[in-house]
């Protein structure tokens, strides 16, 4: 098996690229390096371009037979894309398509794709399952659940079959330490508290106090990375043995409150960790969980490290060997 992985320099991709070198799979990794780093691919062949580049792709399919394709590559930021949504329509929509093109021409069928929960939207009911309507807030969900209808369109007039997973809240790090999480800027809870205990950042913000939850401080739902990963796996045996067209809801089916994870992060780090009380941003619903009963029953998914301590430990593992 041979198989195509856009994005695979960033955060989630490159422990999905790692994942492939430990079940001895054969990859290319196509990445443009503005967010991904080139010592985050640890395994098979690397190609610093991006899947705006007709030439480019038309020429990675002329000379391999890919038999499935992986997409990692897009922008992330919820507040960049309401600031700059032309920035995500380009290349999370415009650019995506561009790829899927190329996979048509060229006869490669198979396309496992990184959704959100952000297509979402403000949740109707928690958990959310994939019967939960679908009606973003913002540029960003709408750039993922355009790519999701696009895929739809595609299996019925060309035969292509997807597997779109849904992430809720990634966190955590390669439990070997090797590689981790490295966005600039950052914005993900678990490294920016992380940050403020090893010292690389003074404080951590706690935006609102006041939601309707166990100790008013939003829940969120976070699955390691290297379970995400297995799911993308999963994914793959999934399209390769024949299987339709599906999308995925990907969470640990339970929520932590911020100040859950800000509590496990002082058990595992033995630091205090500074916290500053901040208004409630736009947007930020009170509870964000996954229904994952989908994906565990019909790709045989099991995460692996739904604690929470163990999520932290590893990426505080990571933060301690390459930041301090």
């Amino acid at each position: 098996m041979k198989i195509l992985v856009v994005g695979g320099a960033g955060y989630i991709g490159s422990h999905m690229v790692k994942r492939f070198g430990q079940l001895g799979v054969d990859v290319v990794t196509l990445d443009n390096l503005v967010g991904g780093y080139r010592d985050a691919v640890t395994h098979g062949e690397f190609v610093h371009g991006d899947i705006a580049d007709r030439t480019l792709l038309d020429r990675l399919f002329s000379e391999h037979r890919f038999d499935v394709v992986m997409h990692f590559a897009s922008y992330i930021e919820v507040g960049e894309s309401v600031r700059d949504p032309a920035k995500y329509y380009q290349n999370n929509v415009a650019n995506t398509l561009t790829l899927l093109e190329a996979m048509k021409d060229h006869g490669v069928l198979k396309f496992i794709f990184s959704s959100t929960a952000a297509t979402f939207g403000e949740p109707q009911y928690v958990p959310i399952d994939e019967a939960h309507p679908q009606s973003p807030i913002n540029p960003y969900g709408q750039s993922k659940l355009m790519i999701e209808k696009i895929l739809a369109d595609f299996d019925q007039a060309y035969g292509m079959k997807s597997v779109c997973l849904r992430y809720f809240n990634a966190a955590g790090a390669d439990p070997d330490g090797q590689i981790g999480e490295r966005h600039n800027p950052e914005t993900h809870l678990v490294p920016l508290i992380l940050q403020a205990a090893s010292g690389r950042r003074e404080a951590i913000s706690v935006f609102g106090r006041d939601y309707d939850t166990d100790d008013g401080t939003c829940v969120r739902d976070y699955i390691h990375v290297m379970d995400l990963a297995e799911a993308h796996w999963l994914g793959v045996q999934r399209l390769v043995d024949g299987g339709g067209s599906a999308s995925f809801n990907l969470g640990n089916g339970q929520g932590f409150s911020v100040q859950a994870v800000i509590d496990a992060a002082k058990r595992v780090t033995g630091r205090e960790i500074k916290l500053i009380d901040a208004p409630r941003r736009d947007g930020d619903p009170a509870r964000l969980v996954a229904d994952s009963t989908a994906a565990r029953q019909q790709l045989g998914w099991q995460p692996q490290y739904a604690d929470l301590d163990t999520i932290i430990k590893h990426a505080w593992d990571w933060e301690r060997k390459h930041f301090n």
